[in-house]
């Protein structure tokens, strides 16, 4: 067991990135300062790894749990993989299809939709501030696909949620939705993650603000919610710190005694 190392999951959207999809330079410093003192780093986002490679590179993370916990990889090395039935998948593309409902399908390598120039899956992945994806309903033929989005308006989600009984749905826009299997969260990826590195829970944490980062938070050691997270998410921390736009990763790794003021340059240069 490697009881003196320590792990920090950071969700991304509204966490590490402000809502303009900027990263501010006291988180940058911050990643910094805890890989140099060999603190793991690690993304945890409900994304497909192609809408944050950039970041990977950036961040100079090796490591990231996507598709809300669906898919892990760890320094570089896939530990975990959960694919969706092809079975399912079809069910799902025939009755999008049948609805004129938009679907994005997210892959280990690829990101991909049912539909072209679809006003929804447009409206979505434009607040994501990431391009529209290529037309591909029929990848999962011949890829694993890990998760699903459906783009419709709330009150025709109830016939997918009634066919697919299995399946959880997890709302991130307000007419886009997650879906994966039952039981599936990023709680299931940090899980396989502390157990491939052999790290205790009490030595985990992870930073959160919205619905897909509940289980996460409960998992881990210490739960930091950002000032703008939602308030089911505020009530279940251990610790809330300031928004995204304010400092919060910084100041949230300082509260927690992750780091010090000592390990930032950008505070030495204010004093």
């Amino acid at each position: 067991m490697n009881s003196d190392k320590k792990i920090v999951f950071f969700d991304l959207d509204g966490t590490l990135m402000n809502h303009d999809k900027t990263i501010l330079e006291s988180t940058k410093q911050s990643l910094k300062a805890l890989q140099d003192k060999g603190i793991y780093t690690v993304i945890c986002t409900g994304r497909a790894p192609l809408m944050f490679q950039w970041l990977l590179e950036e961040l100079s993370f090796d490591s990231y749990i996507s598709m809300n916990g669906q898919h892990a990889v760890l320094e570089g090395k896939e530990i975990y993989s959960n694919p969706i039935e092809r079975e399912i998948l079809h069910q799902l593309t025939e009755l999008a299809h049948k609805n004129g409902h938009g679907l994005t399908y997210a892959t280990f390598e690829s990101f991909v939709t049912n539909a072209d120039a679809h006003p929804l899956v447009q409206g979505g992945t434009s607040r994501l501030k990431i391009p529209y994806p290529p037309v591909d309903p029929q990848v999962y033929v011949h890829s694993d696909v890990n998760q699903v989005q459906i783009y419709s308006s709330p009150n025709e989600m109830e016939e997918y949620m009634n066919v697919f009984k299995d399946y959880t749905f997890i709302r991130w826009d307000e007419c886009s939705v997650d879906m994966l299997p039952n039981g599936a969260s990023k709680a299931i990826g940090i899980q396989k993650m502390l157990e491939y590195l052999q790290i205790p829970v009490e030595n985990s944490y992870a930073f959160g603000d919205g619905e897909n980062d509940m289980e996460m938070i409960k998992t881990v050691g210490t739960g930091i919610a950002m000032d703008n997270a939602i308030p089911e998410l505020k009530e279940i921390a251990d610790f809330i710190t300031a928004s995204c736009a304010e400092d919060g990763i910084m100041k949230g790794l300082l509260g927690t005694g992750l780091l010090e003021e000592k390990d930032l340059p950008m505070l030495q240069e204010s004093k």
